[in-house]
């Protein structure tokens, strides 16, 4: 591989495969981030115009981290457009518009403060568990209403994802913000979410391990509610428990939401609940 080229662009400095033409950022407003570690082909900018702040996700450019080929990137950013047109949520992070230049395109969200409580970029493992200013153990910190006001928002989003006969693809802590400052949680990334129905065509689907059902590493398997539910089962094991550890010495949050959890995390789909709809009536039953 060829040496890397730094690109300097108002407040902020990050690296290519090879040069690239941003000049139409740059009209946009001022560039202050950047997060340029994503394996996924795209480089995401925050940028401010008249104290307005937004982030722009953008494909076309060669990305350090990333194997493919930029028309790749490209054609999976365009598809994700209409993903969040028909799961646009209160939770869900707003798209704004999107737009295309003449070696790519890009999406404008409106900008979120929350810190993703996977920030591989600055706390690479096992930093990510220990280190106090790691977003993630700051998150695990936090008092468990909290944390479980954090998973109902979680929950309320998916249902929306369920209600519109899709299914979450790839969904992990990574996708999830967390504003420590107003306690506001918002989900982002969903860019691989698929209608339904959907069939496992790939054998190792996108997606953290930590949160994938068996389903989602076999081919020709069904991917639909029961899988939703064992990935936000995983997730309340990793926001209220020991993540991969689903034993109840790990867990947080009482007896009670612990049964409800470890049988939406069951290897056996039949065994999980039917829908996130019957998960979260379980749920919020047993919170009350």
């Amino acid at each position: 591989m060829g040496e890397l080229q730094v690109i300097s662009l108002d407040n902020v400095s990050f690296q290519l495969k090879e040069k690239h033409n941003f000049e139409w950022l740059t009209n946009m407003g001022e560039v202050f981030r950047v997060f340029d570690d994503q394996d996924s082909g795209n480089i995401c900018f925050g940028i401010e115009n008249d104290e307005i702040k937004k982030f722009v996700k953008y494909a076309g450019a060669k990305t350090k981290e990333y194997t493919g080929q930029p028309k790749e990137a490209i054609t999976a950013l365009k598809n994700s457009i209409s993903i969040y047109e028909d799961l646009q949520h209160k939770h869900l992070i707003n798209l704004l518009e999107h737009f295309e230049v003449e070696k790519g395109c890009g999406l404008v969200f409106e900008w979120f403060e929350g810190e993703c409580l996977h920030s591989h970029w600055s706390f690479p493992p096992p930093h990510k568990y220990t280190h106090p200013d790691s977003p993630f153990y700051r998150f695990k910190q936090l008092p468990i209403e909290q944390r479980l006001k954090s998973f109902k928002v979680i929950l309320e989003f998916h249902l929306n994802v369920e209600k519109n006969n899709y299914v979450a693809v790839d969904f992990y802590d990574g996708s999830i913000l967390y504003d420590f400052k107003s306690n506001v949680t918002k989900i982002c990334d969903i860019d691989l979410y698929k209608k339904k129905p959907f069939i496992n065509t790939m054998g190792r689907l996108w997606g953290s391990s930590r949160f994938m059902s068996p389903e989602e590493f076999e081919l020709g398997a069904k991917i639909d509610e029961r899988t939703n539910v064992y990935n936000l089962g995983a997730i309340a094991f990793g926001l209220l428990g020991g993540e991969i550890d689903h034993s109840i010495s790990k867990w947080h949050a009482g007896q009670e939401l612990y049964q409800i959890a470890i049988k939406a995390v069951q290897k056996d789909k039949k065994g999980r609940y039917s829908s996130i709809e019957e998960f979260i009536l379980a749920w919020e039953s047993a919170i009350k």
